[in-house]
This record gives structure tokens, sequence and C-alpha cells, in this order.
């Protein structure tokens, strides 16, 4: 996974874009008035979201429309079953070690 996600999302306002994104196609002007920023500030961070591959463009006249797009967001799901799967293979072992060779069994108890 490029690393380019990660730094995109590292960023807290081109965050409360992809989440003002979450629900539709917004052109600058709804997303300015929707994430509280300027209109250069927008602009800018939904360059850096493009050129992530977060966003697609659709341009409409001299609008610009901006979508989600699902393959970064596919690819951190990915990544992070990879790790979660990883850390819990890890965790076990770590419990294994830490219960010992003679681990006790519970026994059940005849009523």
């Amino acid at each position: 996974m490029t690393n380019d996600i990660f730094f995109v999302l590292a960023d807290p306002t081109p965050r409360r874009l992809l989440e003002a994104l979450a629900s539709g196609e917004r052109s600058v002007n709804e997303l300015v008035s929707g994430v509280e920023l300027e209109q250069p500030g927008v602009s800018r961070h939904l360059r850096i979201l493009l050129e992530a591959g977060f966003v697609h463009v659709r341009p409409e006249g001299q609008r610009r429309w901006y979508s989600l797009r699902t393959e970064p967001f596919d690819t951190l799901a990915d990544w992070m079953r990879a790790v979660a799967q990883d850390q819990a293979g890890r965790l076990q072992r770590l419990a294994d070690v830490v219960q010992g060779p003679n681990r006790t069994k519970t026994r059940r108890r005849k009523p």
C-alpha cells in the first residue's frame, strides 16, 4: 500500500472532506460551506485527495463535482485486516508462552 493513503488520512482537513463526500457527490462550493474552509483551502485538499486516488472529479460546465472512489478504502481495509490477523497471531503466541507448557485444563465435575 502506498504511503499516500496514510499521508492524506493523517491530516484532519482531508478527512473532513472525505466525511462530507460520504453522503454523495458534492461541488466545491458545497464542500466550502459544509466544512467551513475557504475555497482555496478546499481546492488544495481536493487536489491532494485526487492525486492520492480518494476522489473522482466530474467536470460540468464551470463546476467540478467530486465523489469518493472505493479503491483506496478497499486497500486500507485489506491492510488493516492483514495487520489485525498478524497481531491476533502474535497475541495468541504470547498467551501460549505466558500460560506455559503445563497448562491446566479445566475439569468438568460430575453432578
